[in-house]
């Protein structure tokens, strides 16, 4: 090959490298010698290798200039590959159609097209699989392999398009337009920056790892034409074919330069990149490394000053704290068992953490540790009697049990529902029954609680796993009987992560949580000496099963009396510490009590009653901080506004006064008992019926029927017929913008129609509820205390309630009997004459009399 030839400037050794990128295989080559002319010298005795072709002769600038390209060459599809002008590379040819190409072209003037094909997994690609624009190259060389395979060294000679396929069968002919690039006139200032940028570059590239040849660099500097420097790097750079191919087709000489720099600006990018990436993971490994070594120094130091091995340390402890911990024996053996893993492990790495937290959790929970009851049944009744007033039936039930408990050891802890209205006292109801059982008390709300995991705890696989809230509370008490209450039962959530209600079902089985298996712990826990308290407003929300396992105690609202007792003997005392001021600063009357019960709060509990007392006492508070207050401050009805403001709720004084069509029913609500007033009205109409204030579908039926049974009691009524048809009925139930529903207002609404229909006033002091038939029966009703408590808040007097409701009066404090006088009923018949200011019955019998006798 003559010296002077203008090829591409590649050494041996770099030629060598090229000779890895095969570009079309059919079968694993053999191993190649380390260089081109090794190959020529070193030829297998099977091999035959053909002629080298004629030298150029020295006054060529251009290797395409030494002969005429014709119009017409064989074709050579490559894989992985673009061939460059001036590039040298060596080509294995394996597939049959290729291997009939170069001899075609062996066979003439040693010239044929190389063109890339588009999908390099094909084997026999298609014309429109192959690009149209390539490189004309010359044959060097050919040596023929044992494995049927020739292996071609081709220079690139120019470039050019596939106008058409002359030949696909059996290898591919092609008729080509060679593409003439045009010459650079002038190396302006932006060409030569451009140039230089290009160089630089790659020189980066290169600092960065990437293989390229020696003398490549060194050469570059010699170039001064741009499209000549484009070809050169993209052919040395490794680039996918399809970028190659982009900058292949590309004519214009500066444009393909500036195409080269962009992809040279990313392909350095992402070698910075992955620069950065290397040396942070260097840097970690050697961090990682430097702990170790020092940790093993530290280990080796320790073990001259006698210290011991830290680790065998620990285990000795953990084993010590196991044997002291008095665990069940399966219980025991699981923790020797993760004891033995731990020792097994390094002690700096993650699996050693968990288990190491596991065992704390095992060793610090209360298997046999228990608080001792307090069985004197007379100083357990005193203690709840001093911290809560009233409650007769709960506290009744607690001396219950410990007297059973006294009698037969290890009674199982009872599963108890306080269930109420807001305020009433049952949260602190429990840790009272934990001071009188001198138990430890503990407690978490379960409102809102949508995770399974929070009852039974995560595996101990899940990173940052932790026992459930029932485990977690059981070593916060540090005994294995504590009195355990859950509050707000009745608003457990569920959603994708499970039902935490169906989860507790285990916990409240009496039969079953002495052996409730946590899924952190994974051993069985017995949970049989805890006495589970929960509290809910409203029992229809919680399940069925789950109610099933409680025992529900029903705690009722207070009256105003018990309100005023209560505030005297717990919540001034309790708000006049908190406040910092003493009895002697301020005193509180009777009248000013039950004005903050009667027109500042409205409830069956006791927070906001609480609550204003603390304004009152927050205002004698800041009078003494200031200097303004003087001897003691007495609290009446006729200064209470001074410090509350205006009232909040008014005595309603028009509902003092008999009035036709309307009547007052009662209601139970999650915070108590409510009076309900229903009123109808009578106009000109069609006969409809028209109902508001928000009701319910329930109450809407109510209505119906109530409508239903006075047109069919109309004539007993006195009533006519027509006024039903010519009159339009309303019925209304404030307030409008409170939702209503429940089936016992049917009484009132049939006391209020009738009274409109008949035009007799309802006294205003005489309250009823029940659910009424459409042939009159009454029906009883639930929440019939707290209805009652509505009713002696409203200045009720009388109440009518449904005959089988009559049983539930023995259970009913004395002083409500005392200050209502209670009738029950069985059907509709019997409310009317009481309720009305006139019996309905007997002046319709009246005026029948009188229209036929004539007399009045």
């Amino acid at each position: 090959m003559d010296p002077k030839k203008p090829i591409n400037p590649l050494s041996p050794e770099t030629e060598a490298q090229n000779e890895e990128a095969e570009v079309e295989t059919t079968a694993p080559a053999p191993p190649e010698p380390d260089t081109e002319e090794t190959i020529i010298e070193e030829t297998p005795p099977d091999a035959q290798e053909s002629p080298a072709p004629p030298e150029a002769p020295d006054d060529e600038k251009d290797s395409d200039e030494k002969a005429e390209i014709p119009d017409i060459l064989p074709l050579l599809p490559v894989r992985d590959i673009v061939i460059y002008p001036y590039m040298i590379i060596p080509l294995f040819v394996g597939r049959e159609a290729s291997i009939q190409s170069v001899d075609e072209a062996l066979s003439k003037n040693r010239l044929i097209f190389l063109a890339a094909q588009k999908n390099m997994e094909d084997d026999e690609p298609e014309p429109d699989k192959i690009y149209r624009t390539g490189t004309v190259a010359t044959i060097m060389r050919m040596l023929k392999l044992p494995d049927g395979r020739i292996k071609i060294l081709v220079q690139g000679l120019a470039k050019g398009m596939i106008t058409d396929y002359i030949q696909t069968r059996p290898y591919y002919i092609v008729r080509i337009e060679k593409i003439k690039e045009k010459a650079v006139p002038e190396i302006t200032l932006e060409i030569e920056a451009l140039m230089r940028t290009v160089k630089e570059q790659l020189e980066k590239i290169v600092s960065y790892g990437k293989i390229l040849s020696p003398d490549l660099v060194v050469i570059l500097d010699n170039i001064d034409d741009p499209g000549r420097l484009a070809d050169l790097i993209s052919s040395n750079l490794g680039l996918s074919v399809d970028k190659s191919q982009e900058i292949l087709e590309i004519q214009d000489a500066v444009k393909r330069l500036k195409r080269l720099n962009e992809v040279l600006g990313k392909e350095l990018e992402v070698l910075e990149m992955q620069a950065k990436i290397q040396s942070e993971a260097k840097d970690e490994m050697t961090k990682m490394q430097r702990e170790f070594f020092l940790r093993e120094q530290l280990r080796a130091i320790k073990n001259e000053l006698g210290e011991g091995d830290e680790k065998s340390k620990e285990a000795k402890e953990i084993k010590a704290a196991i044997e002291k911990a008095k665990m069940p024996k399966d219980v025991k053996k699981e923790a020797l068992k993760q004891l033995a893993r731990m020792e097994q492990m390094h002690p700096d790495s993650a699996e050693a953490s968990i288990v190491r937290t596991y065992l704390e959790w095992m060793t610090e929970l209360p298997w046999k540790k228990a608080t001792k009851d307090n069985l004197d049944i007379k100083k357990a009744k005193a203690v709840l009697d001093e911290d809560h007033y009233d409650l007769v039936k709960v506290k009744e039930r607690i001396l219950e049990y410990l007297s059973v408990n006294k009698l037969r050891k290890e009674l199982k802890g009872p599963i108890l529902c306080f269930a109420g209205p807001p305020g009433v006292g049952k949260t602190s109801l429990g840790k009272s029954i934990a001071r009188a059982l001198g138990r430890k008390f503990v407690r978490i709300s379960l409102g809102g609680m949508r995770d399974e995991a929070e009852i039974r705890g995560h595996r101990r696989t899940y990173v940052g796993a932790l026992p459930g809230r029932i485990i977690q509370s059981i070593k916060q008490a540090g005994t294995r009987n504590p009195v355990f209450m859950m509050d707000e039962i009745d608003k457990i959530g569920m959603d994708f992560r499970g039902d935490p209600a169906s989860a507790l079902l285990e916990v409240l089985d009496p039969e079953q949580n002495n052996a409730f298996s946590d899924h952190y712990l994974n051993v069985p826990f017995d949970l049989s000496q805890v006495m589970f308290i929960t509290t809910a407003n409203l029992t229809d929300p919680i399940p069925s099963a789950l109610k099933d396992r409680m025992e529900i105690l029903q705690l009722s609202g207070y009256t105003d009396e018990e309100k005023l007792k209560i505030a005297r003997k717990y919540l001034i005392p309790r708000q006049i510490e908190e406040n910092g001021i003493t009895e002697n600063d301020i005193d509180f009357s009777n009248n000013a009590i039950l004005g903050i019960i009667r027109h500042y709060t409205r409830e069956a509990g006791l927070r906001n009653l609480e609550r204003e007392i603390a304004g009152v006492c927050r205002k004698i508070a800041m009078k003494i901080a200031e200097n303004n207050h003087k001897g003691k401050t007495k609290i009446t009805s006729g200064n209470l506004h001074n410090f509350l403001g205006v009232p909040k709720f008014l005595d309603e004084e028009d509902s003092r006064e008999n009035q036709i069509g309307v009547a007052t029913g009662l209601a139970w609500t999650q915070f108590g008992g409510e009076i309900l007033h229903i009123e109808a009205s009578i106009m000109k109409g069609k006969g409809q019926l028209s109902l508001t204030g928000q009701l319910g579908d329930v109450m809407k039926e109510s209505a119906q029927a109530a409508l239903t049974y006075a047109r069919s009691n109309a004539k007993a009524l006195g009533i006519k017929d027509a006024l039903f048809k010519t009159n339009d009925i309303h019925i209304h139930v404030p307030a409008g913008a409170i939702p209503k529903d429940g089936p016992s207002a049917g009484v009132t609404m049939v006391t209020s129609l009738v009274s409109a229909l008949t035009g007799i006033p309802i006294h205003w002091n005489i309250a009823m509820t029940g659910e009424i038939t459409l042939h009159g029966k009454v029906l009883p009703i639930g929440g019939l205390k707290e209805k009652l408590l509505a009713a002696i808040r409203a200045n009720i007097t009388k109440v009518l309630i449904p005959y089988e409701n009559k049983k539930d009066l023995a259970e009913l404090p004395g002083f409500v009997k005392n200050k209502l006088t209670i009738i029950p009923i069985k059907r509709m018949e019997e409310i009317l004459p009481v309720v009305l200011t006139e019996d309905p019955y007997k002046k319709a019998k009246t005026a029948k009399k009188e229209k036929t006798t004539g007399e009045p």
